[in-house]
């Protein structure tokens, strides 16, 4: 789960630590995204911090791996951010969609929604739109093409430069 908590002007130290120490939240400090217990941070320069915290959350709601880190969900949503600040349609494309989907979560927006289920259940009320879509299309190259997570999911990568599948175990089959 990604707590957001309000933007403020900084954090202190004591704060920064304090929070820090609760378990898995993003901070929002400026302009930047910043993981404290897990020690990793992601700037914000088109899009609102609070934009790109949600995103976080909404990339591993639509693709969850419970193995996976949020700095690799971070990771892959920062495309985003960098397309929104060259194409003025997708950034309002994304900051609507993100603004829509806090005001289907009500109060504490859908960051603070803390029952995935509940999330899940907002993200089949828009799979069609294209708001959806776009970070659906985008995410599943930006997610997986980390060579990073590869292990993680048992792929080792391209083969060509290794000699190729043919060469490396694809007549191997032994459970035939």
């Amino acid at each position: 789960m990604v707590t957001v908590y309000e933007k403020t002007n900084g954090l202190s130290r004591r704060d920064l630590l304090k929070r820090g120490s609760i378990g898995a939240m993003l901070v929002i400090s400026g302009t930047a995204v910043i993981s404290p217990h897990n020690a990793w941070g992601l700037e914000a320069t088109a899009l609102k911090p609070e934009t790109m915290a949600t995103l976080i959350t909404l990339a591993g709601d639509i693709y969850p791996h419970d193995q996976l880190a949020d700095r690799f969900y971070a990771i892959a949503v920062k495309g985003q951010d960098a397309r929104a600040g060259k194409d003025a349609a997708h950034k309002a494309l994304i900051e609507d969609g993100i603004a829509d989907l806090n005001t289907r979560a009500g109060a504490g927006g859908y960051s603070g929604l803390g029952w995935e289920d509940d999330r899940v259940a907002i993200l089949r009320d828009i799979e069609t739109t294209p708001f959806f879509q776009a970070i659906r299309g985008d995410l599943v190259v930006s997610l997986y093409n980390q060579p990073e997570l590869w292990p993680i999911f048992g792929y080792e990568g391209e083969s060509y430069s290794k000699g190729g599948y043919i060469e490396r175990g694809f007549s191997d089959i032994e459970w035939l």
